[in-house]
């Protein structure tokens, strides 16, 4: 054999292996299945394709965890994940899920809304493909994810994206953006058929109170924020301003010409009061140092420190950064002044939880609020 031969074999074999060993790690995160244990509120446990049939065995057949109060009353709708890689979302919602305890009235909380983009993550973004969260009893291990539907499950994307029903012009890789693809529709793509089986849910139970959970780049301007349509308005107003002695947050209002978002079509194809819950995290932004799981979950960084100098940041941002603590507790204390606002607003229809605050995850940490699926019962152990 030449010498030219073997350094093709042998350059073969090495991408050959490589190929083998970087695949078997993007298999085993696609594959991953989260544990959430079901917490004293959950009452029953549902999947999207309860509401439309096609989705069931696909990958966004999302588990739906119902909350139950002793008392009839309003009904809500909260979920994360819409865009995975905003991991805070997807958390809040699982605190939710095993800590919050309804008196009155009816939670449905999907932690996964998207859960297809939560099997990958962003092409050549040099995320980690899992993050953990400390705790008592060890670490809870979750999937870090991409913005959108994984292409394996969606493929291939058109030239340009034509929103439906609304007939809009949108970028191409927006059809695999959840957030850009309400109200959905069944004969839709799969991004499109998740947000209908959402949309069906919430028609079919009168949802009174849709909550999205988002998070944001620093040098994005929409950020600490709720974000509401005119329908919306004045419950998000209120509850900004009795969040404002707590930590910085704002109102944005949701632009009627700008289609497919949560805050927009929800409201305008149901009878539900749609928000979308804004919090800043650092790993989003493209000046930073690596994304490590440290920058996740700390969200500290010296470039935006610098940016932050320079006046480039649209929050304020120093050395204690912006840690998964903070963003998870500012989406529950904010769900929460949401709900009280609209029991003000709708007394009829009353919405009463308990569940840890922003507080309660600033002094304690996201760790203190979940529970151990090892020793849990395996009866009361969902895997998503």
């Amino acid at each position: 054999m030449s010498r030219h031969v073997l350094a093709k074999l042998t350059t073969a074999i090495v991408m050959l292996a490589v190929l083998i060993i970087g695949g078997q790690e993007l298999y085993a995160h696609r594959h991953y299945e989260e544990p959430v244990v079901l917490g004293p509120g959950v009452t029953r446990v549902e999947r999207l394709s309860d509401y439309f049939e096609p989705l069931r065995g696909t990958m966004n057949d999302s588990v739906v965890y119902v909350l139950e109060g002793e008392e009839e009353g309003g009904k809500a709708f909260i979920f994360g994940g819409s865009h995975p890689g905003e991991v805070a979302g997807t958390l809040a919602a699982i605190v939710l899920v095993e800590n919050a305890v309804v008196r009155q009235g009816t939670l449905y909380i999907v932690p996964h809304m998207n859960r297809s983009g939560s099997t990958g993550t962003q092409p050549s973004g040099g995320y980690p493909l899992y993050y953990h969260i400390d705790t008592a009893f060890g670490s809870r291990k979750f999937r870090m994810g991409d913005r959108v539907t994984h292409p394996l499950d969606q493929w291939p994307d058109p030239d340009v994206y034509i929103h439906y029903p609304s007939g809009q012009s949108l970028s191409y890789v927006e059809i695999r953006n959840s957030n850009r693809c309400w109200p959905g529709r069944p004969n839709g793509t799969l991004t499109e058929q998740t947000n209908y089986a959402a949309m069906e849910l919430i028609r079919k139970h009168d949802v009174n109170i849709a909550v999205d959970f988002h998070e944001a780049e620093l040098m994005y301007p929409v950020t600490n924020c709720i974000v509401a349509p005119s329908k919306s308005a004045s419950i998000a107003t209120m509850a900004a301003i009795n969040l404002s002695i707590d930590f910085d947050i704002h109102t944005e209002p949701s632009p009627p010409g700008y289609r497919g978002l949560s805050h927009r079509e929800i409201g305008d194809h149901s009878d539900a009061y749609p928000f979308l819950i804004e919090v800043p995290e650092p790993f989003l932004d493209q000046p930073t140092g690596p994304k490590t799981e440290s920058l996740l979950l700390e969200g500290k960084d010296e470039i935006l420190m610098r940016a932050g100098d320079k006046g480039l940041l649209f929050v304020e941002f120093d050395e204690s950064g912006k840690p998964i603590e903070l963003r998870v507790g500012r989406h529950l204390s904010t769900t929460m002044s949401l709900l009280e606002e609209w029991n003000n607003f709708s007394p009829d229809l009353q919405i009463s939880i308990e569940a840890p605050d922003y507080y309660d995850l600033m002094d304690n940490g996201v760790g203190a609020f979940l529970r151990d699926p090892d020793t849990a019962d395996p009866s009361m152990v969902v895997f998503d």
